[in-house]
């Protein structure tokens, strides 16, 4: 069955991501973060979906990202939430983020140069965002469907730890001359792609609805914050999941998961194996070198040296065929421990075959 996590940073985002799923429990990271894990169940598809929220700012979430990817181990890795329009978008308009800039990096001498450092989304999760953006299916997923209806766009965003309210800031002016090809502004974007970008086999995308326009048209005018916010989280929910569910992912391959401690525990073994191997063979020269100068030699104190060296040495010979011994057992028991491990993954992808041809039939 795939397998799909979703950050939020805000309560009204987790719970507009929340409503999509059925059969939720909750689950405990050994280090304290509380996760729910749920079913999204479409076309005959069925994902498991872990969802969590991390609170604000790109630090926060990256290690939230990091520990969720390890504890679930997902196929998809997507951050869902609200963020401020800087330009061309509308309140309850989605975005999707192609790329996400940090716009705090740089350098500064007598002025500030940028340097930016950009998180990139997956290439086939931003193909698809774009077939969907053309489409308008995923306004089904909506209570209601606003008039005008909400629209889609698939381009870059920004994010950086200050909040920008204000059209008349500083950093709005910067981020204008410097990220012009930018159409949205949030805080998690960055640290959430920085950390995906290490795991190739996990696609990554940020989704954002956008809760208000930094420049600044009254907005508080139009609706109250609680109210844009909320639409904001549901339309970027229900395009993530419309997005979820036209994505087809076979299930795992189940084999190339056969723990790497297991087999790097092997190789290391095979190694010792080996090395105490030629350490045998060397002692074992040495002695027949010494049984043959002993028979030769006449001296009765070099006879003495000799038979010595040679008594130590059969013991030290004796040891290392003994190690040798215990190394192919420990050896023996990591083999048949990864025997034992292919086998039931064998068995549960034949289960998880014969789960996905019935599903298919129907």
């Amino acid at each position: 069955m795939p397998y799909a996590v979703i950050l939020t940073a805000l309560p009204v985002e987790y719970l507009a991501v929340r409503r999509h799923l059925i059969e939720l429990e909750e689950k405990m990271h050994p280090q304290g973060t509380i996760y729910e894990q749920g079913k999204f169940v479409v076309k005959g598809q069925e994902w498991e979906v872990g969802i969590v929220e991390v609170g604000a700012g790109n630090a926060g979430t990256a290690v939230e990202a990091e520990r969720a990817i390890a504890y679930f181990q997902p196929d998809i890795l997507l951050f869902v939430g609200i963020a401020g329009g800087i330009k061309d978008v509308a309140i309850g308009d989605v975005v999707v983020a192609t790329s996400v800039y940090r716009y705090e990096s740089g350098k500064v001498r007598e002025q500030f140069f940028t340097r930016p450092k950009v998180g990139k989304s997956a290439y086939t999760l931003v193909q698809r965002a774009k077939s969907e953006a053309r489409r308008q299916e995923w306004l089904q997923r909506l209570s209601s469907i606003p008039v005008p209806p909400p629209r889609v766009f698939v381009a870059p965003i920004i994010a950086g730890e200050k909040v920008v309210a204000s059209r008349h800031s500083d950093i709005l002016q910067f981020l204008r001359s410097s990220y012009n090809d930018a159409i949205a502004i949030e805080m998690e974007g960055f640290g959430f792609l920085s950390v995906a970008f290490a795991y190739p086999n996990i696609r990554a995308i940020v989704i954002r609805g956008i809760s208000d326009l930094i420049e600044g048209k009254h907005d508080d005018v139009i609706e109250p914050a609680e109210v844009r916010q909320t639409k904001a989280s549901h339309h970027a929910s229900a395009f993530a999941f419309e997005m979820l569910s036209k994505l087809e992912i076979t299930s795992r391959n189940l084999l190339g998961n056969v723990s790497a401690t297991n087999l790097q525990g092997k190789q290391q073994l095979e190694q010792r194996q080996e090395a105490l191997q030629d350490e045998c063979n060397l002692t074992s020269d040495k002695l027949k070198q010494l049984e043959w100068a002993l028979r030769i030699e006449s001296g009765s104190a070099v006879k003495f040296q000799l038979e010595t060296q040679i008594k130590e040495l059969k013991k030290h010979l004796q040891e290392l065929k003994k190690q040798i011994q215990d190394e192919q057992k420990k050896l023996q028991d990591e083999q048949k421990q990864i025997q034992d491990e292919q086998k039931k993954l064998r068995q549960l992808e034949n289960a998880l075959d014969k789960i996905e041809r019935g599903l298919s039939s129907n």
